[in-house]
């Protein structure tokens, strides 16, 4: 009996020796992550970004980051120091940054980025991925999907060695209430003025809007016009599709311009123009006329001379 229970541990014994080889060598043939998730603490965080860039810089992103919060309604991330009303949605993945203002009822598409000191009215409607910075949105607004309002306008100059600088464009963008914007549409911020929107305007897609311009209340802008800097429009203008504006040129109000007009000076009475350069929209359709007439009667000259040719 004792040989017996002496083969018997003797077993045991080399059998845990076995098992522990093997765990030994299943540990070690495993392969090893490439890195693992851990809790961060703010002070490793912050040795960590101290020591690959500037430790100033980094330490007031940490504080920066601290300060954004989940906002309950939508899920969207917002400032402590912006200023919400609990009624408005911000859906997940918008962005307001600090000291933003946002209104009663106001919707927020997610992708939307609302940036600093940016104030958006009651009832005001974003869309998908917007861009605001350094603008003011009036009440009852709609503004669509990818449009960016308040960026810098395109102005620059050349230097004294022949260098193209920037001139500073430091002002604002203001849109007035029941202003719709469409997608993709750019409304730069102003240099020397702010540029302006007015009140019930309504702006189709793809439309350019340069540094400085004023647009005027009740104004009808159509897809693919390029307004360029400084330009001052009255109320109730129409600009067809893809029509053009020179710079620094004033428009008065009650103004409708055809589609694929060019305006190269002063508009100073109400009407409708058209052409290029734009011309009243009677003297455009008489050149229009006349040059497909000049056209034909050259086309029948030369039919005829072919025809003396053959002749001959």
């Amino acid at each position: 009996m004792a040989i017996r229970a002496l083969k018997l541990v003797t077993d045991i014994h080399c059998f845990s020796i076995r098992m522990v080889k093997f765990r030994s060598f299943a540990a070690s043939n495993v392969p090893k992550p490439l890195f693992i998730l851990r809790p961060t603490s703010s002070r490793f965080h912050s040795s960590m970004c101290q020591s690959h860039s500037n430790p100033k810089f980094e330490v007031d992103a940490k504080i920066s980051y601290q300060e954004f919060r989940k906002w309950c309604n939508g899920g969207g991330t917002f400032n402590e120091s912006a200023s919400i009303d609990p009624t408005a949605v911000i859906e997940i993945g918008a962005i307001v940054h600090s000291e933003s203002v946002i209104g009663a009822n106001v919707y927020i598409g997610s992708g939307t980025m609302v940036g600093p000191a940016v104030r958006v009215g009651q009832s005001t409607k974003i869309g998908y991925n917007v861009v605001l910075t350094n603008c003011t949105i009036g009440d009852f607004g709609v503004i669509h999907s990818g449009a960016c309002i308040g960026q810098d306008g395109f102005g620059f100059f050349v230097n004294e060695q022949g260098n193209m600088m920037k001139k500073p464009q430091s002002l604002k963008a203001t849109i007035g209430n029941h202003v719709e914007i469409g997608a993709n549409t750019c409304v730069d911020r102003g240099s020397w003025r702010d540029t302006v929107i007015g009140d019930h305007s309504k702006i189709d897609n793809l439309v350019q809007i340069g540094h400085n311009v004023v647009i005027g209340e009740n104004c009808m802008i159509c897809g693919q016009v390029g307004i360029a800097g400084s330009v001052t429009i009255g109320d109730y203008v129409t600009l067809g599709g893809r029509v053009a504006i020179r710079d620094h040129v004033c428009i008065a109000s009650k103004v409708r311009l055809a589609a694929n007009s060019c305006v190269t000076k002063n508009i100073n009475k109400s009407g409708d123009y058209g052409g290029f350069p734009a011309i009243p929209i009677r003297e455009w359709r008489k050149q229009v006329v006349a040059t497909r007439r000049t056209s034909k009667l050259r086309n029948l000259d030369g039919v005829k001379s072919s025809l003396l040719s053959d002749s001959e």
